[in-house]
This record gives structure tokens, C-alpha cells and sequence, in this order.
């Protein structure tokens, strides 16, 4: 007789809906007929090899190779391990941020907010996960930004995060924030998270040990890829 593996199901209130009345986007983006099962072929589920020879890490957003010039703004550090439902590390995941620059701008063309860009600000990277599933990166801390939600929508500080696993067809997106910010309780993306345990686990905490003197305030963020304590994930569904 075959042996039954079991696993930590989630919790559908730590998962963001479809379609969240306040956040105003989902109207358009949510299906509107139930999804289909579309069956994997090999290709997505264990293509392209993602390693760092093939895609160089990108550890540090504040500059760019060659030493033109330092970003402006807070400099921070990032770090944390990816888990399994069990708390077991998932070596060797690439994972990629991006997010806005200290004024609260994103460095690409649909971005017309009127604050300054940095020509010196990446605003992309790339990491992979150690064998105990830990990833650092060296970046700066974005700013807020206007984003037409709603009267006076501002979003809070946050950096996007995509998770790749061994093909596209295992890809999670997700948002990382930040301590203290005044806009969390307000913010209408943070909020279609129902559960507020979930929710906190979306909030990084700050951590002297990442914390490098005189550098750069450390901030560690873990990602947990299944399971009761999974964290929200953007394209759960």
C-alpha cells in the first residue's frame, strides 16, 4: 500500500479574493466564468532552469555596475528565508523585487507620477535562496505614492516580490511593507487579506542583526509558500 503524505492545507481567510469591492482594479481583472484546470506539460513545470549563471543575481539596487553613481534615500537591507508549510528551507528559489524609488516613483514609462526619478536607482533585483533557504539584497526604501484607488489613494511603502520555483507554471507574487507605516490600516490591496495574522505576516520586522552599524537599517521578511501560515500571495487563485 502506497504511503499518504499529508500536508498543512490553508486557510482560505490568509488568501486576498478575486474581487475586493475597495480595491478597484479587481472589477476588471477578476474571471468572471469559474476557472479551468489547464493541465502542465513538461515545459512549464520544469522550464527554464532558474540558476544564477543563467540569471545574474542583482543583490544591490542602490547602483549599478559601473559605479556611476548611489541611489538617494534611506538605504536598507532585506533578508529572509523561504519556507515550506513545515518550516523547512526551499534552497536555490530565485527570487526578484522591484518597487518604487524614495520619492515614489517606479522607474518604467507608465509611470507618470509627478516626483523626481533617480538615474542611479535600479528598482529591480534578482536573489536566489541559500541552501538554508535564506536571500539578502541592498536597496532603498520606496516612498508612498498616489494611485487614483480613490479620493486621496495613497499606497503605503511596500516592495513587490515574485517567487519562482523550478518552472513559470510555479511563480507566487506577493508585497512586502513595513513597520509603522499610517497607511496599512487604510490601504484597500493590504486590507482584501481578511485574516489579521495573515495580514501582519505581509509586514517585515525591523532586525538589528541584519542591521550593518553605520550602513544600513536591517529588515528581515520570511515567505512562507504553503500551507495555515502561508503568506498572501497576490495570484493565490
Amino acid at each position: 500500500m502506497d504511503k499518504i503524505i499529508g500536508y498543512s492545507r490553508f486557510d482560505p481567510r490568509t488568501q486576498p479574493p478575486n474581487q475586493s469591492p475597495e480595491y478597484g482594479s479587481t472589477r476588471l481583472r477578476s474571471p468572471s466564468q469559474p476557472p479551468l484546470r489547464v493541465p502542465h506539460g513538461l515545459t512549464e513545470t520544469s522550464a527554464p532552469l532558474f540558476t544564477p549563471a543563467r540569471y545574474p543575481e542583482t543583490a544591490d539596487l542602490t547602483t549599478y555596475a559601473d559605479g556611476r553613481g548611489h541611489a538617494m534615500g534611506e538605504r536598507i537591507i532585506v533578508a529572509g528565508r523561504v519556507l515550506d508549510e513545515e518550516g523547512r528551507p526551499v534552497p536555490h528559489a530565485m527570487v526578484e523585487v522591484w518597487q518604487a524609488n524614495a520619492a515614489g516613483r517606479y522607474n518604467h514609462e507608465g509611470d507618470q507620477h509627478d516626483a523626481p526619478l533617480d538615474p542611479d536607482f535600479r528598482g529591480n533585483g534578482r536573489v536566489f535562496t541559500d541552501a538554508d533557504g535564506w536571500y539578502r539584497y541592498v536597496t532603498i526604501k520606496p516612498g508612498a505614492y498616489p494611485w487614483r484607488n480613490h479620493h486621496n489613494a495613497w499606497r503605503p511603502n511596500h516592495i513587490h516580490y515574485s517567487l519562482f520555483g523550478a518552472g513559470f507554471a510555479q511563480r507566487l507574487i506577493t508585497q512586502m511593507y513595513f513597520p509603522g507605516d499610517p497607511l496599512l490600516p487604510i490601504d484597500p490591496i493590504f486590507n482584501t487579506v481578511p485574516d489579521a495574522a495573515a495580514r501582519d505576516r505581509l509586514i517585515a520586522k525591523f532586525d538589528l542583526d541584519i542591521t550593518e552599524p553605520e550602513q544600513a537599517l536591517g529588515y528581515r521578511f520570511d515567505v512562507v509558500l504553503r500551507g495555515r501560515d502561508a503568506t498572501p500571495m497576490e495570484d493565490h487563485h
